[in-house]
């Protein structure tokens, strides 16, 4: 055996500081059997989108990235890595078969969540078909009524006889088989020019609250937050929070599956996931639609991982509180 000090395995011979703790160093990969407070979980299918996505590329490129960032919180004078999370892995898609997909992402968590009975998700999709599945698992965790609250350009409730259970699809989906009362959803940042007129009206009859982006750029993301949480917290036990990037105006997420212009700035949805993760009702959290391949210099993978951070940073404040 070789005694080099500089000799390192592929991909290890990086710089180290000593005194900076990183994502990669502090989130740590399961080892099966352990008790997990929050788990990662990666969500890799894109062949149900209606338009072209490499979002199944996406876990993969937001772990690239945990190494390139630390877990101290300057303005709070905190440091993340005093949280348990780990890292449980991807669910393994069919290459071709996306019911399956589904039924396996629904089957796999349920099984998890049997387990971990304690575990916050933090899922990392995928296109947005992959919310229907873990809400459906979700809910057989929390063995209550459910509220949802949907960061989204699209309303995402299509019909199902045009596509099937496609990203357009995962909120008809969960009302259709009644896994959640529309009366418990709230969606924002609805844009113009996004959804069809037929939509906008069915969410208004079905009674999902909606806070199309007029509202969000004229009132206080906290504003609107603090009312979305009474609605979606209404009569249910636990809160599941879904981001798909393409609320973002297409300048913050060049690599969303659906760019576009009008959107939510960067600062806003960090402050909003920062926000919701200090209310403890709030167990559940999915961010889908980043396809690496549209992307650019990882811009859109970076503000997933941040996102990730703000909520696990609202948490740290709520488990301070605690004790």
């Amino acid at each position: 055996m070789v005694n080099n000090q500089y000799l390192y395995p592929a991909g290890k011979a990086n710089f180290r500081d000593s005194y900076d703790t990183k994502i990669a160093d502090w989130i740590t990969a399961w080892d099966g059997t352990a008790e997990v407070d929050f788990g990662i979980v990666g969500l890799p299918l894109s062949k149900s989108s209606i338009s072209h996505s490499g979002a199944s590329m996406a876990p993969k490129a937001i772990r690239e990235l945990f190494s390139a960032y630390s877990t101290f919180v300057v303005e709070d004078k905190i440091n993340l890595n005093s949280l348990d999370v780990q890292d449980l892995g991807d669910i393994l898609m069919h290459p071709t078969d996306i019911l399956g997909s589904q039924e396996r992402i629904e089957k796999t968590l349920t099984k998890l969540y049997d387990k971990q009975r304690k575990m916050i998700p933090l899922l990392l999709g995928g296109d947005h078909s992959v919310t229907a599945p873990s809400v459906k698992a979700f809910k057989k965790l929390i063995g209550d009524e459910i509220g949802i609250i949907q960061f989204d350009a699209h309303h995402d409730i299509r019909n199902l006889e045009d596509g099937g259970p496609t990203n357009g699809t995962p909120f008809r989906t969960l009302i259709s088989s009644k896994i959640i009362n529309p009366k418990n959803l709230v969606q924002i940042g609805i844009r113009n020019y996004a959804n069809a007129e037929h939509y906008s009206y069915e969410a208004e009859s079905l009674g999902i609250t909606v806070y199309p982006m007029q509202q969000v750029r004229t009132r206080s993301i906290t504003d609107i937050l603090t009312d979305a949480l009474a609605v979606a917290s209404k009569e249910t036990k636990a809160v599941y929070v879904s981001v798909d990037i393409d609320v973002l105006d297409q300048a913050f997420a060049p690599g969303a599956v659906a760019i576009g212009p009008g959107g939510m700035d960067a600062w806003a949805l960090l402050d909003a996931l920062e926000w919701l993760g200090g209310k403890e009702i709030v167990r559940g959290l999915d961010i889908v639609c980043i396809d690496p391949t549209q992307d650019y210099r990882n811009m859109t993978s970076r503000i997933a991982v941040q996102l990730l951070l703000q909520f696990l940073r609202g948490k740290h404040r709520l488990l301070k509180a605690t004790y």
